[in-house]
């Protein structure tokens, strides 16, 4: 299992297959699809985000801006909402993810977790203003989701990590 304090030892990058990528990101878009509702639905964190931001940080040259763009689509026609508004948000992550992912892979998974916030921060920006320009008010409430889902980064990025390495261990046996 990954270590949280290991960003001086060097871990060796493993190949994923296109199909883990999509099957990673379709198992998110089905979570963002579940009935929540209540609190639950006010702290539900953005499972799409997490992943997206977990693959454009680890293989950005296969996941970015425009598959994210296109899984933004999916989310909104699943979402029913906006049209476009996932896609704007995903892409604006997208974008943080592969310019930052040189960066945010010096820091281990606690320190990575403070500067996922900002990225975080800026997606559910953007479904506040969206939200602001259609209806004429702000839904604060985004903001406590943008908490959960940096409150997850850490999980989702070992969980991640972790069925990457059984994936390989597999193969080699």
């Amino acid at each position: 299992m990954p270590s949280l304090s290991s960003p001086n030892k060097p871990q060796i990058q493993h190949p994923v297959s296109n199909t883990f990528i999509g099957i990673s990101l379709l198992a998110a878009l089905f979570l963002n699809g579940l009935p929540w509702g209540g609190i639950a639905l006010i702290m539900r964190p953005d499972f799409v985000a997490l992943v997206l931001l977990y693959w454009c940080m680890h293989k950005p040259l296969r996941v970015g801006i425009g598959l994210s763009w296109a899984v933004g689509i999916l989310a909104d026609v699943a979402d029913a909402s906006v049209f476009g508004q996932h896609a704007l948000a995903y892409t604006l992550l997208a974008f943080g993810g592969v310019v930052l992912h040189r960066r945010l892979q010096m820091f281990d998974l606690r320190q990575q977790t403070i500067q996922v916030f900002g990225i975080f921060a800026l997606t559910y920006g953007v479904f506040a203003l969206v939200n602001w320009q259609v209806n004429g008010y702000v839904v604060w409430t985004y903001f406590v989701g943008c908490l959960t889902s940096t409150v997850l980064w850490t999980p989702i990025s070992l969980l991640l990590q972790a069925t990457r390495q059984r994936r390989v261990e597999r193969r080699r046996s």
